[in-house]
């Protein structure tokens, strides 16, 4: 049973948030439904998701349930029965976890795969349609300051005091770099390929209603059904030496993709035989460590501007949905706006940091060879269909509510 939401405000506050992507737009709703004043600074004419497929676990679905977006999910989304790990030539599975209605009798809430455009489609016709929120499009923030009374901000033609500030606008954000200085991401020596295959032009059944992870030696690939189940998404990472551009929207090579995975499963040569050319991308993947500290006073961060995280946890946009809830929560508590923003990041920083640790670590275990490769699958199946119990079980709704917190 999802809890409701119990922090409402006595005190409104009138609050920037820079970035309309998944976690600007996530804050935004929480905030405004917690009775906050809330307007949104996004830099481009709209706010357009880049990259394909997502997956939201339990511990993000239950505060987008909470917003009241289940409908959509469900109309847009997929729910997979399970997640496996096969190995990369012979399909042999590896672990499997039971998903789909498992997901929902053990975490309380349910596991998503979505487009991530149609999870932000969702997002901003939540927040257009609230009265609590100002979309500002075509309006980046160039420069702010604060002091006791609030946050002056410049974006696009708006100049606006607040009584304070959120920096949601990502790994290379403009907030983030104000505060702390503009410091280069660290590129992890992987460049991850998207594609988009629709199911009509697979043999029936050939894709499985999971979420499938191929581990290999250096490399691995993952598909899992969105639009749906019309489409499978399909992101294939391989360690490549020397700086790739940081971009969702650089063209990517088939025959150069082909090579990387010659030799793969026959279930991967019939999905990159049947890809769709021009849905082919490749981007090099960055993240930062974990910052010692996110925010200033009044001024604080939030998703991909304070942590980003590698796609080998699928947990991205979940940690930066649950920011958004414990944010408000903590907003909405009555304590001073410092007090707060600090409150929150304390209550944050472990989590994602863990998350971003993690991540990285999974981006070597998933390309291990040889003797290696058989301890770790050996490990994998003994760990249990359980082994995500601490991630999924984080109920982010009741994080900040009080002093105890289920961390």
């Amino acid at each position: 049973m999802i809890q409701p939401v119990l922090a409402t405000t006595q005190n409104p506050l009138n609050i920037g948030v820079v970035g309309g992507g998944i976690g600007g737009l996530t804050a935004a709703l929480c905030l405004a439904r917690a009775g906050h004043h809330v307007e949104i600074f996004e830099q481009t004419e709209a706010c357009v998701a880049t990259g394909a497929g997502i997956q939201i676990s339990p511990n993000a679905s239950r505060v987008l349930h909470q917003l009241g977006l289940q409908g959509a999910l469900m109309t847009s989304g997929f729910l997979p029965k399970a997640t496996q790990m096969r190995s990369w030539r012979s399909g042999r599975v590896i672990s499997e976890t039971a998903l789909g209605d498992a997901a929902v009798e053990r975490y309380g809430a349910p596991y998503y795969h979505i487009h991530r455009g149609d999870l932000i489609k969702m997002l901003v016709a939540a927040a257009t349609a609230e009265p609590n929120i100002a979309l500002r499009l075509s309006s980046g923030v160039t420069g702010f300051e604060q002091d006791a009374s609030g946050v002056r901000l410049v974006a696009g033609e708006h100049e606006r005091q607040v009584d304070l500030l959120i920096g949601a606008d990502g790994i290379h954000s403009f907030v983030r770099a104000c505060l702390w200085g503009d410091q280069q991401a660290d590129f992890t020596g992987n460049v991850a390929w998207r594609m988009l295959v629709p199911v009509n032009r697979l043999p029936d059944g050939r894709i499985a209603p999971n979420a499938t992870v191929w581990w290999g030696p250096g490399k691995h690939f993952v598909h899992y059904l969105v639009n749906g189940g019309d489409y499978v998404n399909c992101v294939c990472v391989v360690e490549k030496a020397g700086w790739q551009p940081e971009s969702w929207v650089e063209a990517g090579s088939m025959p150069e993709l082909r090579a990387d995975f010659a030799g793969w499963h026959r279930s991967i040569q019939e999905l990159l035989a049947q890809a769709d050319a021009e849905s082919l991308f490749k981007w090099g993947l960055f993240d930062r460590a974990p910052m010692r500290s996110w925010g200033i006073d009044r001024v604080s961060l939030l998703g991909d501007a304070c942590h980003p995280t590698l796609p080998f946890m699928a947990q991205g946009a979940a940690m930066a949905i649950e920011d958004a809830i414990v944010l408000s929560n903590c907003l909405s508590s009555g304590a001073d706006v410092v007090a707060a923003l600090q409150h929150y990041e304390d209550l944050r920083k472990g989590r994602t940091a863990s998350v971003q640790r993690g991540s990285r670590r999974n981006a070597k275990v998933f390309h291990l060879s040889g003797l290696k490769a058989w301890v770790r699958d050996r490990a994998a199946a003994r760990a249990g269909k359980h082994s995500m119990d601490r991630l999924y079980r984080y109920d982010p709704l009741i994080v900040g509510l009080d002093a105890a917190t289920n961390d």
